[in-house]
């Protein structure tokens, strides 16, 4: 459309609108109901293959399913009783059918589990998936418990959205509830110390005045934690040092340098 004449442009020039305008940042925010549900599949998937491989051989059908769902929905079940709202698995269908057909996998075709063990591509792309809901988790209820929480001594609640953040990102790992606190006995999981990670500088940046001016600050929150999680989960995932090879990078760098120095 032609500008009229005298008509100044209000385009706003956003510095930082590169970091969710490209493709992978659209996929890691997940804004399509497309993409939001491979990911669910790649995330309860991977739960799957945690429960299937814990679970004894004899268990029944039902005690398989049931494990399996409070393994994937764990946060998004004790966050929301928290806040006085619905929890995940009753208000979002999306996930009973995901859960149900990665459940079907598992049982019907164990050799699936092989594959995603042994295939360092498959093995990727599942974690890939799984960080990227698991991150979308974290930032949802995060957000939920700092809007129903009310501020206390501070002009915003601080702790108790983290620690919903955090359960959001780990919940599963402590139901059933018998299990007690054991699932810390040896210290913090990685995925917890991720989701407290994550959650504790998604809140304190979207609540500061370090997201002041910055155009859809949450977007872009939202995305640099999906991608420490997913960052995160492949070092894991693949077993990487990243202590070796950043130690061989430095003996590169060194050998270089005298290379140099005896020309």
């Amino acid at each position: 459309m032609a500008r009229r004449r005298g008509q100044t442009d209000d385009l706003e020039v956003d510095p930082s609108g590169w970091i969710i305008d490209n493709d992978l940042a659209q996929f890691m925010l997940m804004h399509k109901q497309e993409i939001k549900f491979m990911c669910m599949f790649g995330y309860t998937f991977m739960h799957g293959c945690k429960v299937f491989s814990n679970v004894p051989p004899t268990a029944s059908l039902a005690y398989k399913f049931v494990t399996m769902l409070l393994a994937c929905t764990g946060g998004g079940i004790l966050v929301p009783i928290f806040i006085n709202s619905i929890p995940v698995p009753l208000c979002t269908d999306a996930y009973p059918i995901a859960i149900f057909t990665s459940f079907l996998l598992h049982n019907y075709f164990p050799i699936l589990r092989g594959v995603a063990k042994e295939s360092l591509i498959i093995k990727s792309i599942l974690v890939f998936m799984y960080e990227v809901l698991r991150a979308g988790v974290v930032v949802k209820l995060t957000s939920a418990a700092g809007a129903a929480i009310p501020a206390s001594e501070f002009s915003f609640p601080i702790f108790g959205p983290i620690f919903c953040g955090c359960l959001a990102g780990c919940g599963g790992a402590f139901l059933p509830l018998n299990k007690g606190l054991d699932p810390i006995k040896s210290g913090l999981a990685p995925n917890m110390l991720s989701a407290l990670c994550g959650s504790s500088a998604f809140h304190l940046f979207m609540n500061t005045s370090l997201s002041d001016g910055i155009k859809d600050a949450k977007l872009k929150a939202h995305f640099f934690v999906a991608a420490f999680f997913v960052v995160l989960g492949l070092i894991i995932a693949l077993d990487i040092n990243v202590g070796k090879l950043l130690k061989a990078e430095s003996v590169k760098k060194e050998n270089d340098k005298e290379s140099k120095k005896k020309r």
